[in-house]
């Protein structure tokens, strides 16, 4: 949607005024019209830092750890989210998983660091953690 909503009416013309409205927190404010340009591109500075601040943090409450298949069950049926665990890099594994939970592979971080351990469902040797998460 439309991050910021500018309101001019009769009023604020004869007062050399602009209502600003921040979608995101839902604050107005009345500025003067000369310098609306400057605070506008401030303001949305603002508002893109906070929705990301807001959706860092609500991914990371929503991101667990897993290490074992019935944790990962638990957490896919009652909670959702992300869980993040090893898996075997095998399609078949994937399936399996996949057709007990629901849940599925979402993404391989690229950004990860060496994370060796045992794949939840097989117990084969995992090099890294994916993301698995059910859509909805």
């Amino acid at each position: 949607g439309i991050p910021v909503r500018l309101g001019l009416g009769k009023r604020d013309l004869e007062n050399g005024t602009i209502e600003v409205a921040r979608r995101d927190t839902k604050e107005k404010s009345s500025i003067p019209l000369n310098g609306v340009a400057e605070y506008v591109e401030h303001l949305l500075e603002s508002i893109q830092k906070n929705l990301l601040d807001k959706a860092l943090a609500f991914r990371q409450k929503n991101t667990h750890l897993v290490d074992d298949y019935q944790t990962f069950k638990q957490l896919i049926a009652q909670d959702g989210g992300f869980v993040m665990a090893h898996w075997d890099g095998t399609e078949e594994t994937e399936l399996k998983i996949k057709e007990e939970t629901k849940a599925t592979i979402r993404c391989i971080p690229l950004d990860t660091q060496a994370d060796s351990g045992t794949c939840i469902y097989s117990g084969k040797p995992s090099k890294a953690r994916v993301v698995f998460a059910k859509a909805y």
